[in-house]
């Protein structure tokens, strides 16, 4: 009770005193209260605590959904700020820094979390509590002294040349092979392809309007073989669903994700490649853009990243790159 007693007490001259003068007052609070019994009189329930922080949370994900992030995206926000508050089981408006740096450091160890895990959940609750700060429900976010965790820089698988190849060889339909020659020309995500339709390919272009994250449009290309399959594929069907791609059984429901990623998986396992995935389609093409020469804010563009430190990671996948740079302009 008495900790809590100064802990609120604190939180309410952090407008009026510098970090100097919060550490003197704590420390005359500690040193006058410990003689003095304190009583909760109108101290809020923890029913009541427990739906103030429910309650923060929605409106923070409703900004957030505003602001244009996917549902996907919502979610994970949600579920991580949701579990971080119930393990820490406080008001949130009374979380310390300490207290969330015992949470990461519990939870790294728990889980045998990666550190890229652990700064995804750091930033997540950053945007949290810098939100609750500048809408006045607190007055100073308790991670802002939590710093981002450095990560090792891993180097990403990309297919080869003969691995692309072997894929479209081994295609067992049409419609799995223009699915893997669109991914892998064009380089959009995986969840951009499902929600394509046929009205949204301009074939004379070879150009096609995809919705990127944040609900936002942009046009990608594909080569003179992903035209010609595709054709060939839509000419196959006999469905009336808008959809691009759809299932290969009746009644042609429009393809998931789950169904992309499960078909590809099992095309790679039975050709002993490894890590098939839609994913990598799109760093393998990211790669191959670079390594042609590819400027790199057109490489943005093409790939809808927000900001270019994104795409910049594509441009560390092949150390090869920068010795023959080497060889060419000072060796």
């Amino acid at each position: 009770m008495e900790k809590q007693f100064i802990a609120d007490i604190i939180q309410s001259m952090l407008p009026y005193l510098d970090n100097s003068q919060l550490e003197h007052l704590q420390q005359v609070l500690e040193t006058k209260l410990t003689e003095i019994e304190i009583t909760a009189t109108n101290k809020p329930s923890e029913i009541i605590e427990e739906n103030e922080n429910k309650t923060l949370t929605a409106s923070f994900i409703s900004a957030k959904r505003i602001e244009g992030c996917s549902e996907k995206t919502l979610a994970y926000y949600e579920n991580t700020i949701s579990v971080t508050l119930s393990q820490i089981n406080k008001d949130l408006k009374q979380l310390t820094t300490d207290d969330l740096r015992l949470y990461l450091t519990e939870y790294q160890e728990k889980h045998n979390s990666s550190r890229v895990t652990i700064d995804n959940i750091r930033r997540i609750l950053s945007s949290f509590f810098s939100w609750l700060e500048d809408e006045g429900y607190i007055f100073k976010s308790p991670i802002r002294r939590i710093h981002k965790v450095k990560t090792d820089k891993v180097i990403k698988e990309t297919y080869t040349d003969e691995e692309l190849e072997t894929l479209r060889d081994n295609s067992p339909t049409i419609r799995d092979l223009a699915m893997i020659d669109m991914l892998a020309s064009t380089g959009m995500r995986i969840g951009e392809m499902v929600l394509l339709n046929k009205a949204d390919i301009n074939f004379a272009e070879r150009e096609c309007k995809v919705l990127g994250k944040g609900n936002k449009e942009r046009i990608v290309y594909f080569d003179a073989r992903t035209k010609l399959h595709l054709q060939q594929y839509l000419t196959s069907r006999t469905d009336e669903n808008e959809a691009l791609f759809v299932s290969l059984r009746k009644s042609y429901e429009r393809i998931t994700i789950g169904g992309i990623e499960s078909r590809l998986r099992k095309l790679g396992q039975n050709l002993n490649i490894y890590k098939v995935h839609p994913h990598k389609f799109r760093r393998t093409l990211a790669t191959m853009a670079i390594d042609k020469g590819m400027p790199i804010e057109q490489l943005q563009r093409l790939l809808g990243h927000q900001r270019i430190d994104t795409t910049l990671q594509y441009a560390m996948v092949k150390q090869s790159n920068v010795k023959l740079a080497h060889k060419k302009f000072i060796g």
